[in-house]
């Protein structure tokens, strides 16, 4: 047996703490150190924090808190700066003084960031003197020690303070004997600082990112409100945010809530706790859409919007086209699990519940025409829902959506094991044909669409299930959609995504992408959506054939091929053989004016144009094929981009192609 102490167990087992030693857990080191400096900003000590990406893939955040504290520590006889940086579980979050609400409750992130470093030095600004220590691997280079603030320091850990002579600087190199892949992608650290910005109202932050030169910073005045009128930038709105912000004395917690109606058809709602973004909710959730159902609920019938025989509104039609914000800062959050996903804490679900009920109450007495506008639209999601249940009833009498009556057009595969077999969404028959011929059928199933299907972007749930093409959809995958989606019904492990490589194949990979987000999001969560890329080009030279993928690939085989083929003709003339002249067909290549042949170059926009084996080869062996998973790292971004451009508003999607026209790559 083998006990490991310290941080080498951090070492030893890194995704116990981190999650994944991928870039997803590479990030996750940003996002500890950040936490720690947010720690401070929610309990009024902080009001700047910057974060550098170096060229070097270092990465420092610095802030204008109080600091580390650097005096010795009565346990263990060394500074409370080294305790911290090399002891799990330390820290000034577990005794309640330190500090009132934390998010990094678990108090191992940046002794876990200091371990999974190869590098890792911490400069603290405290009591009017500067201390610093290095460490290498999570150990100490040397104790603590005092630096004159005049001492020469490398540029980029010059301290720029905002308001305060006093903070902390952290500077870490990840470890390359534990990330495979050491590569920061500033969007990701950029929406953290925005959506953290959004969550503490007064808080400036900034990211620079020395590889490129930019730099961009976040401020913003109107808090969880500003951050909803972001998210509703892309829709018609129905009224003002309605504003929540109430203090619970007894247990030290304040909730802040803003929500705000649009025209769309999905619901956009998003939980944080302590500044953790709770995705999985939990009992701020549930407080939140209990006082909203019930609320409105008692106000239609107020008004006579329901009468006393009608049925209630359910929280599913009192959250169509409703974006909200639900954030608590609580003094002892009980998140479920490592990765705080869902927040536990009964008593907030009540609490949250009380402030949303009395401030919305107020609000819909105070503002009528905005109140009849809110309950209009609920009762409009009420008769779309009653006639979606219709038209499920009847689809399920017919047995299109029991799972026993698969659609015709399927081809199914002979492996019933979710886990080993994958299901193949293909643009067209003639492709569907050819994508059938060409499978490997005991794990390999194929669902042909005809044309592009619907954009449920700007489709109730009723006219969703109307179409024969999703349906088809739908009863293949198994789950069901939207709050009928069970994943223990899944019938393939990977759904796969082909579709042509022209603009009509794009369009139709997005419109399935925007199904696939809106009503099988849990598919794309848990990794489990994919594209397909099928090659571009077809290059042959002699009875060489090569399949490229991109332009540049293009190029790069054009290039080898004729090296190649210049290579043996060399050879050829050395040996002084003689061969006799034959015949090439128009596949082998033209002469390129050297007394060389240049390679055929046949473009692929259609998987049609491919046979059954070519598209083996190229697009469905598991050995050989190209595959694309798509990630959902950011849910707010990926909110806003499908609104822009699958969206009812035409200014703002043009607003977003003129944006980002400079980064389409044309096929003209």
């Amino acid at each position: 047996m083998q006990v490991l102490e310290g941080l080498e167990a951090v070492r030893r087992r890194p995704g116990m703490y981190i999650g994944t030693t991928d870039l997803r857990g590479l990030h996750h080191l940003v996002r500890e150190v950040l936490d720690n400096s947010i720690d401070e900003a929610m309990n009024g000590v902080c009001d700047r924090i910057d974060v550098v990406i170096h060229r070097d893939d270092r990465i420092t955040v610095k802030d204008n808190g109080r600091g580390i504290p650097v005096e010795k520590q009565k346990q263990t006889g060394k500074s409370a700066l080294e305790v911290v940086h090399t002891i799990l579980h330390a820290g000034g979050k577990f005794g309640g003084r330190g500090y009132k609400v934390s998010g990094g409750l678990h108090g191992v992130g940046v002794s876990v960031v200091n371990a999974l470093s190869s590098h890792l030095r911490v400069e603290v600004h405290r009591d009017g003197k500067v201390h610093m220590q290095e460490y290498q691997r999570g150990k100490p280079l040397g104790p603590v020690r005092a630096m004159a603030r005049n001492e020469e320091q490398p540029p980029s850990l010059a301290w720029k303070p905002a308001r305060r002579l006093t903070g902390t600087i952290t500077t870490f190199t990840p470890d390359t004997q534990v990330f495979p892949v050491i590569e920061w992608d500033a969007a990701v650290i950029s929406q953290w600082l925005r959506e953290t910005a959004y969550l503490n109202k007064g808080l400036w932050l900034s990211l620079t990112d020395e590889r490129n030169g930019t730099s961009e910073s976040f401020y913003f005045d109107g808090g969880v409100v500003s951050f909803v009128r972001h998210l509703n930038k892309a829709h018609q709105i129905l009224h003002k945010p309605v504003y929540v912000e109430r203090s619970f004395p007894e247990n030290d917690t304040i909730v802040e809530v803003a929500f705000q109606y649009n025209d769309s058809f999905a619901e956009r709602t998003y939980t944080f706790a302590n500044n953790i973004n709770t995705m999985d909710g939990g009992a701020h959730l549930t407080g939140f859409r209990t006082a909203l159902t019930r609320t409105l609920n008692f106000h239609a019938r107020k008004i006579g919007a329901l009468r006393e025989a009608d049925p209630n509104l359910t929280s599913e039609d009192v959250r169509e086209g409703l974006t909200a914000i639900v954030s608590v800062k609580i003094k002892e959050p009980q998140f479920e699990g490592q990765t705080k996903t869902r927040l536990g804490n009964a008593e907030v679900q009540g609490q949250v519940a009380t402030a949303v009920n009395d401030a919305l109450g107020q609000y819909l007495d105070e503002n009528p025409t905005d109140a009849r506008r809110i309950i209009e639209k609920c009762l409009t999601a009420f008769r779309a829902r009653e006639a979606a249940r219709k038209a499920r009833d009847l689809v399920q009498r017919k047995g299109a959506l029991d799972g026993f009556s698969l659609p015709g057009k399927l081809a199914d595969c002979q492996e019933r094991d979710p886990e080993r077999s994958e299901l193949f969404i293909v643009e067209g028959d003639s492709a569907g044909g050819s994508a059938k011929q060409g499978r490997d059928r005991r794990f390999q199933a194929i669902l042909p669409l005809k044309g592009k299907i619907l954009n449920v972007e700007k489709a109730r749930a009723d006219k969703i299930l109307g179409n024969e093409e999703i349906r088809a959809l739908i009863t293949a995958v198994g789950t069901g959609i939207g709050d009928h989606f069970d994943m223990k019904k899944l019938r393939y492990g990977k759904t796969i995504l082909l579709a042509d490589a022209d603009v009509d194949g794009s369009h139709i990979r997005t419109l399935l992408l925007t199904l696939l987000y809106r009503h099988f999001r849990p598919l794309i969560e848990e990794g489990r959506v994919y594209i397909g890329l099928p090659p571009l080009f077809r290059i042959q030279l002699g009875k060489e054939v090569r399949w490229a993928y991109s332009d540049a690939e293009r190029d790069r085989f054009v290039k080898d091929l004729k090296s190649q083929a210049r290579a043996k003709r060399e050879d050829r003339k050395a040996k002084k053989q003689t061969e006799p002249a034959v015949p090439t067909n128009s596949d082998e290549g033209t002469d390129d004016g050297k007394g060389g042949r240049d390679p055929s170059i046949a473009r692929y926009k259609g998987l049609g144009e491919m046979n059954a084996d070519q598209l083996w080869d190229t697009t469905l062996n598991p050995e050989t094929r190209t595959l694309k998973r798509v990630e959902l790292a950011d849910a707010e971004q990926a909110d806003f981009v499908f609104d822009e451009l699958m969206g009812s508003e035409v200014e703002g999607r043009k607003k977003w192609i003129m944006a980002n026209a400079r980064k389409a790559a044309l096929d003209i």
